[in-house]
């Protein structure tokens, strides 16, 4: 569970409706958001193949990564901006860890750490159903 000082600290940062970090603009940590779909594993971005969608900058691996974003960026976009499921499913907000993930009925989720992930896991589709009631007023 996370600690009442981590979501304070993170709650700072969640007016923006993509999660960056504090110090960063750059959704989902830099790593790509279509390779959790095409290769089934978080893959960093490369600067090269940069984006700036909804106020944050998204980084693909390929510029074939960036193309199909750019036709379809509703089905990579994680759900609740990147900000963490199980965080948002509790009226809160934390960080989406990229390298804690899901692709559950075809959305992209993100988690704060392992524990989190295992938490929401255990009961997932109830999860969803609260955290998609909360979303995006969670932000506001």
């Amino acid at each position: 569970m996370f600690a009442g000082t981590l979501l304070l600290f993170t709650a700072a940062a969640a007016q923006d409706l993509i999660y960056t970090s504090f110090f960063s603009s750059s959704a989902v940590g830099g790593y790509d958001p279509v390779a959790y779909f095409t290769d089934g594993k978080p893959v960093k971005g490369d600067s090269r193949f940069k984006l700036r969608y909804k106020g944050a900058n998204w980084y693909f691996a390929s510029a074939g990564h960036r193309r199909m974003f750019q036709m379809n960026p509703g089905k990579y976009i994680p759900q609740y901006g990147g900000y963490c499921a199980w965080a948002v499913a509790h009226n809160d907000t934390a960080k989406g860890d990229p390298l804690q993930w899901t692709i559950h009925d075809g959305k992209l989720y993100l988690n704060y750490d392992q524990q989190t992930q295992a938490d929401w896991s255990a009961d997932r589709d109830h999860w969803i159903e609260a955290a998609d009631r909360y979303w995006p007023q969670v932000i506001q």
